[in-house]
């Protein structure tokens, strides 16, 4: 049965530009409208990535046995639903509660996705398909501050009408891939977390703290010391990270996911230390587009090493729980990041996330090769 990849590409990029639209609009949205500072700010952006955690591997387990079109399809509903919240929110509890419905519709919408796309990916291309595909999500997230800049006060309306064209375009398709099949038993953690997908978790988790951290406070520093380059920041780490995925991702299977993974997240941690002591527009440009290099082909290469680790098992499952750790370590650098940086200064902040970067080097040099694996 014909996979309809290109549809799902659009219907995932569509829905992670909603939800890149929406971080891009928190860090002013919530001081603005309910006076919150840094933490309140972090916060609102980092929980939403508590509900994908929990949410991914529930949502592989379902696209394991067949089910990934009604996921997916209820990923879009619950974006929807959370975009809403989110604008029409009344106070900073009801806007969080929104944010974890929106959180919980971004899980399903990927988790469910990638599985369907992989069951008919040779194994020799699943790193760069998985890079490539996996640009739906992160080209979201990269290009959905680029939405929210250029629609303005119309912001919320534009994550509601992006998230309904997700569920529009995965309605048009005709069938689920494959046969459905009884769903796996549920019996303990080991079902939920499969052996050999903690290390690669652990892996994307720390460089997922690095982005985090860069999600939520670049634009607050940059503003807080009247650097200049404010508006346009994220814009020029969407663009470095959107090229490297693009070009690098073959790479990954050419090197394995071991060696790309630790030369990127080594530029994630220069990058981090230059944004942290980046006193002007100049260097501050130049460490954010670093930022964007060094976090571009983590997560294909997490792909690989995971279903090196698994070896092709239950593969919704896994990528699904590897992935909820990078949703922990951005969850993670919203509220830590955020009370880092009003207790100690932003500098301080980014320099914490350097040295998780500095941790993720450590788990890959000492990751244990799967046997037989070149990796």
């Amino acid at each position: 049965m014909t996979v309809p990849v290109r549809r799902l590409w659009v219907a995932v990029l569509c829905g992670y530009l909603a939800f890149g639209a929406a971080l891009q609009a928190l860090p002013s949205y919530v001081p603005d409208k309910f006076g919150g500072g840094a933490l309140a700010s972090g916060t609102a952006v980092g929980i939403a990535f508590l509900a994908t955690a929990c949410g991914r591997p529930f949502a592989g387990w379902l696209a394991d046995a067949g089910w990934s079109r009604p996921v997916v399809l209820v990923g879009g509903v619950l974006a929807a639903v959370g975009g809403l919240g989110q604008l029409l929110a009344p106070d900073l509890v009801v806007l969080l509660v929104a944010r974890l419905v929106m959180g919980a519709g971004e899980a399903a919408l990927f988790s469910a996705a990638l599985p369907w796309v992989l069951a008919g990916t040779r194994i020799a291309q699943r790193g760069r398909v998985a890079g490539w595909f996996g640009l739906s999500m992160w080209g979201g997230l990269a290009g959905g501050p680029v939405v929210a800049t250029a629609v303005g006060g119309f912001v919320w309306w534009a994550v509601v009408a992006l998230s309904m064209a997700s569920v529009a375009l995965v309605l048009t398709t005709r069938h689920d891939p494959g046969r459905v099949e009884p769903l796996v038993r549920i019996r303990g953690v080991r079902d939920l977390v499969p052996r050999g997908v903690p290390l690669p978790g652990a892996t994307i988790g720390l460089a997922a703290y690095c982005y985090g951290t860069v999600a939520a406070l670049l634009v607050l520093r940059l503003r807080a010391d009247g650097i200049g380059v404010d508006g346009i920041a994220l814009t020029v780490f969407a663009a470095t990270f959107l090229i490297v995925r693009f070009a690098g991702s073959p790479l990954v299977d050419r090197y394995g996911g071991r060696v790309v993974a630790a030369w990127t997240v080594t530029v994630e941690i220069v990058a981090l230390i230059g944004i942290a002591l980046a006193s002007g527009p100049v260097g501050a440009s130049i460490s954010t587009a670093l930022a964007g290099v060094g976090l571009a082909l983590i997560y294909p290469a997490c792909v690989s090493l995971t279903l090196d680790r698994v070896r092709g098992l239950r593969p919704g499952v896994s990528m699904g729980v590897m992935t909820s750790f990078w949703d922990l370590g951005v969850m993670v650098a919203g509220p830590l990041g955020g009370l880092l940086a009003e207790q100690a200064g932003f500098g301080t902040a980014f320099l914490v996330a350097a040295g998780a970067g500095l941790a993720c080097v450590g788990v890959l040099l000492r990751m244990p090769r799967p046997a037989g694996s070149p990796r």
